[in-house]
């Protein structure tokens, strides 16, 4: 189970912290990803982060604005959200590979989840 959490309401400019707490998915060999949704469009992909390496891997579009990180203690996957923009309000979706690497062809690829979360709302106000 994926238990997603951190979304709200923001204004441009602004971040927000998301998690997703894995309950049930230890081990260090499954990589983490961030997706997200649009009203009317497909979900896409945010981050993600490999198992094996711990090596993180972003969209062009929000490269250099959010990271991704992960406390193996806790279970838990973050996506820090800094200068949020209207283009970013979505559901956001974590999900788990069982890829624990193959850079972001593999990781970037939503067939390549297993288990996904239920979504959190991020609404961004211009």
């Amino acid at each position: 189970q994926l238990q997603a959490s951190g979304g709200g309401l923001v204004q441009a400019g602004g971040s927000l912290r998301l998690s997703c707490q894995a309950i049930g998915h230890t081990g260090s060999a499954y990589s983490w990803g961030w997706f997200r949704q649009a009203p009317g469009l497909g979900r896409e992909f945010v981050a993600s982060i490999s198992g094996r390496e711990r090596k993180p891997y972003y969209a062009d579009v929000v490269k250099g604005r959010f990271t991704i990180s992960r406390d193996a203690a806790k279970n838990t996957v973050y996506l820090q959200m800094n200068n949020l923009k209207t283009e970013d309000m979505a559901v956001y979706y974590c999900a788990r590979s069982p890829y624990g690497s193959g850079g972001i062809s593999t990781l970037s690829d939503r067939s390549k989840y297993d288990y996904w979360g239920q979504g959190t709302l991020v609404t961004v106000s211009s």
